[in-house]
């Protein structure tokens, strides 16, 4: 699911931003504030998504629905005349997204055994971005050797688009409860949760403000002479680090721990945005994109196991929305904020700024407490 899925949107993610500015005459404020809105609808559905999956003891159609939405979309951004109907497309593709994850994330934490937790993230995170090898590179070849057209390129990614669905409905399964339990009314939901988990999403909203879109990365690296035809297949190679350290990533905070991991990852993060400011090579770039790959092995199966590990297995759809959301409410001001100063000051200026957030972000993480038998006592899902 994850894999076609990934396939289908990175075929059309890392050649949007070129697109927009060069077919469509977009600027980098107006190219961050589709990314920033986009993820930003995405997360508010997220929360809300999760709650109601949560109330229904249901995962599997709230999945089914949001990547049905974005599948018929994703493709129609082929046919876009200007910016604002991209911006609408990628604003509703994103909708899809916001519908399905939160459910999607707690039917992986109720499929796996609790030790194994950080694993089964890292794992999903893996198959996921080899989707995203996949598809930059099918780009690549469709653009460069068959002299494919960029906007049929992007109508041709609704075949693995239609793929993944076909595997949403046949082949994901969930764990039914035995008996119905019924989850807590959203007015107390914050009762449930306790001042950790608000602790840790404040870190993370705080650091998704200088976490902005990746689209910024691309920008740079035709800025710094990567030429536009290898832009896919840069994509594709920062998504093979992704795809082969990702599980082993996630398996790291299984046995070390969820926050040391985060730590890691947001450190180097914040290392990356500084070297981005500062380079001056086309080789520069490839070595940075190798790094930041690290960045996500570290972080994004840690994150979620994080997630699953502080909250009560009834309140977990919950939980995961309000983290998406902390990440979405972070994202527009974010990409906006970063598109700004670089249109203003450059772009040494708006990675300089990123990489002093994620730092001051890494700060407050660090009195987080995580109790590992509080973790094995609330791991057990639905079964």
């Amino acid at each position: 699911m994850s894999f076609f899925t990934d396939v289908s949107s990175e075929m059309i993610y890392p050649l949007l931003p070129l697109f927009l500015s060069t077919t469509l005459g977009a600027s980098a404020s107006f190219i961050g504030v589709i990314e920033g809105a986009a993820e930003s609808a995405a997360s508010l559905l997220k929360l809300a998504s999760g709650w109601w999956s949560d109330r229904m003891r249901r995962r599997k159609p709230l999945v089914v629905a949001g990547y049905a939405l974005a599948s018929a979309v994703r493709p129609l951004i082929g046919l876009a005349q200007s910016a604002s109907q991209v911006f609408a497309l990628r604003v509703t593709d994103r909708v899809g997204k916001g519908i399905r994850t939160a459910p999607r994330d707690a039917l992986i934490a109720e499929s796996v055994d609790p030790a194994i937790r950080g694993r089964a993230y890292g794992f999903q995170r893996s198959l996921d971005h080899a989707g995203a090898v996949v598809g930059p590179v099918v780009a690549f070849l469709l653009l460069r050797q068959m002299g494919v057209p960029l906007r049929t390129v992007f109508l041709l990614a609704g075949i693995p688009a239609a793929i993944a669905l076909a595997v949403v409905v046949l082949a994901v399964r969930e764990r039914r409860p035995e008996a119905p339990v019924a989850a807590a009314p959203a007015v107390s939901l914050r009762r449930r949760l306790d001042r950790n988990f608000w602790i840790y999403l404040g870190a993370v909203l705080l650091f998704t403000l200088g976490n902005s879109t990746d689209a910024f990365l691309l920008l740079r690296a035709t800025d710094l002479g990567v030429p536009v035809a290898w832009v896919p297949l840069l994509w594709a190679y920062l998504h093979v680090v992704k795809a082969a350290t990702g599980t082993f990533g996630g398996s790291l905070s299984d046995r070390f721990g969820r926050k040391p991991l985060l730590v890691s990852g947001w450190t180097l993060f914040a290392a990356v945005y500084l070297a981005f400011a500062y380079a001056s090579e086309a080789w520069h770039v490839w070595a940075l994109f190798g790094a930041y790959g690290l960045f996500f092995s570290l972080t994004e199966g840690s994150e979620r196991a994080l997630v699953a590990d502080m909250v009560p297995a009834a309140d977990r759809g919950s939980a995961f929305g309000w983290f998406h959301l902390a990440v979405g409410l972070g994202a527009l001001p974010a990409s906006v904020l970063f598109g700004v100063l670089w249109d203003r000051f450059g772009p040494a200026t708006a990675f300089v700024t990123g990489a002093a957030l994620a730092l001051a972000a890494t700060v407050v993480l660090l009195p987080v407490a995580i109790s590992p038998a509080d973790q094995q006592q609330r791991a057990p899902g639905f079964e």
